[in-house]
């Protein structure tokens, strides 16, 4: 009662805009790290601490882990070895990757404006272009020596094909003069690079050797959860897309169709794991403990029908898309290694 009464002798905050941020951040789950940084845009500026945040994209390195994470664990399915010293090597590389996607990013969309009213660009928040390309490139030059060291460790020439076919995709997606993106392309290259690319180029990394269904497989699973992320990324920036004329698919389709292939895609998510799993292509366990994940999934789509016309609200779908590709991921991981467990005790025959 003393805590609630002194409370409310407070003073009222200064601004009544981010008084309704906080009552909304409220309604919001306290685990997601943007939730107050996404409600706190409609004060009149944003903190420091919440643009470094936002400009640092930690949750987004999850795309790093996951792919290598699930390919790995497809390989030890296949063969029983796992290479430690050898994942780590390729987890730094690819974070490195995934750091010169983003800061080239900033880079290259600083050039044609699209950019030009976002906060926590790395390039707007610096102020030199030049110095962003510069370390963006620097950090593409050491993730590569890493891939390469580890491929050429691992023996199998394959995987630096697929892992230099995937960061092509990344290149052609927001580098000039191709600019993929822009014409809407983000998501199949998205879907491709950290797919059947990149998983299977881990699988081949860590001891894999032929192609088999649950890595093929495992890899569209991967996929689709890393797409969703990208494509949820642009429901809150369809106005700044629209007047650089980058033509998104949300751009061509709008939010509320939008929101619909959000749930489309999270239904086929779970529909072809079971399929996958009835097939006897993936271990009855990953079906089991992918589907733990279904409430997660289940968030997803809803948040996004929901929230799709809401630019405030709707920057934490992509956040929500991170923590299901991340639970997923882990999931789809953990039945391989407990699928390799159970054969070897001949309590489960793949």
């Amino acid at each position: 009662m003393k805590r609630t009464a002194m409370r409310a002798a407070r003073p009222l905050p200064r601004h009544p805009r981010l008084a309704l941020s906080k009552a909304k951040a409220a309604e919001l789950p306290d685990d997601c790290p943007a939730a107050m940084s996404a409600l706190e845009e409609e004060s009149e500026e944003l903190s420091q601490l919440t643009l470094i945040w936002r400009a640092i994209k930690l949750p987004i390195y999850s795309v790093a882990l996951v792919p290598l994470t699930v390919g790995s664990s497809a390989a030890y399915l296949q063969s029983g070895l796992f290479f430690g010293r050898r994942y780590f090597l390729l987890l730094s590389a690819s974070i490195l990757i995934i750091a010169w996607l983003n800061l080239s990013n900033d880079v290259y969309d600083s050039v044609t404006g699209v950019d030009e009213k976002k906060k926590e660009s790395v390039v707007n928040m610096i102020g030199s272009r030049e110095a962003i390309h510069v370390a963006a490139n620097i950090s593409l030059a050491f993730g590569l020596v890493g891939l390469i060291l580890a491929c050429v460790e691992s023996g199998d020439i394959r995987s630096v094909f697929l892992l230099f076919s995937s960061i092509f995709c990344g290149y052609i997606y927001q580098c000039p003069p191709f600019r993929l993106g822009y014409q809407g392309l983000g998501e199949p290259l998205c879907f491709a690079a950290f797919g059947p690319f990149a998983t299977t180029a881990f699988y081949l990394s860590q001891g894999g050797r032929t192609l088999s269904g649950p890595v093929l497989s495992a890899s569209l699973l991967v996929g689709l959860t890393t797409t969703l992320i990208l494509f949820c990324s642009h429901f809150h920036q369809i106005e700044g897309d629209q007047a650089v004329g980058k033509m998104s698919p949300l751009v061509r389709i709008g939010t509320q169709k939008g929101s619909k292939v959000v749930t489309f895609v999270v239904f086929t998510l779970y529909a072809l794991l079971i399929a996958l799993c009835i097939g006897k292509v993936l271990p009855i366990s990953c079906a089991f403990l992918c589907g733990l994940t279904l409430p997660v999934g289940k968030l997803v789509a809803n948040y996004v029908e929901e929230n799709h016309n809401d630019k405030t609200r709707i920057f934490l779908g992509k956040y929500y898309c991170v923590r299901l590709h991340v639970l997923f991921g882990i999931s789809l991981s953990l039945g391989f290694v407990l699928a390799r467990r159970l054969d070897g005790f001949g309590l489960l025959s793949l």
